[in-house]
């Protein structure tokens, strides 16, 4: 292992909180896969969608993590919601670090991004039933892409990173 440590899960299931919190925790460094991405195609992420489609979005995600595997060490990496749908990236993100999947449920995923309109799985008519689908097919896919599982419903971001370092054997 490379003393990194990879947060996977759906979206509001706090990757990005707690892979901060961890960071400044832990003095490490931060990296979200997202913006690593946005920074080495020069657009950004739905810039890329509407340009080289989800299929060349998501080539760019394996490309990213294989990058990663030869730059990353000692990082905290906070992965997009859909980075571990294909079975290469779930290949990757082992050999990158220690995948921690943050489990969350559909109803705090609703109540975490109401109101937010940059989603635009939540800009349909029944969001919540959405969600449902998306965490069914992808929950699975997660759990074969994680070392490990934190449940994050009803907790804060540092208790849930106090946990993941723990478990991940950082700081120990």
């Amino acid at each position: 292992m490379t003393g990194n440590i990879i947060f996977i899960g759906f979206m509001g299931a706090g990757k990005t909180s707690v892979g901060r919190a961890v960071s400044r925790r832990f003095h490490m460094d931060f990296l979200d896969t997202d913006e690593y991405i946005e920074e080495k195609a020069g657009m950004s992420v739905s810039e890329i969608f509407r340009t080289a489609g989800e299929d060349g979005f998501r080539r760019m995600e394996t490309e990213a993590l294989q990058a990663l595997e030869k730059e990353a060490e000692n990082c905290v990496i906070s992965a997009g919601g859909g980075l571990p749908l294909r079975e290469e990236n779930r290949e990757l993100l082992k050999k990158l670090g220690t995948v921690i999947y943050l489990k969350v449920s559909p109803e705090t995923v609703k109540e975490r991004l109401k109101g937010d309109t940059t989603r635009p799985l939540l800009a349909g008519p029944d969001p919540e039933k959405k969600i449902r689908e998306l965490l069914e097919y992808r929950e699975p896919l997660y759990e074969q892409a994680a070392h490990y599982i934190v449940d994050v419903n009803g907790r804060a971001p540092e208790a849930i990173g106090e946990e993941a370092a723990q478990k991940a054997g950082i700081g120990i």
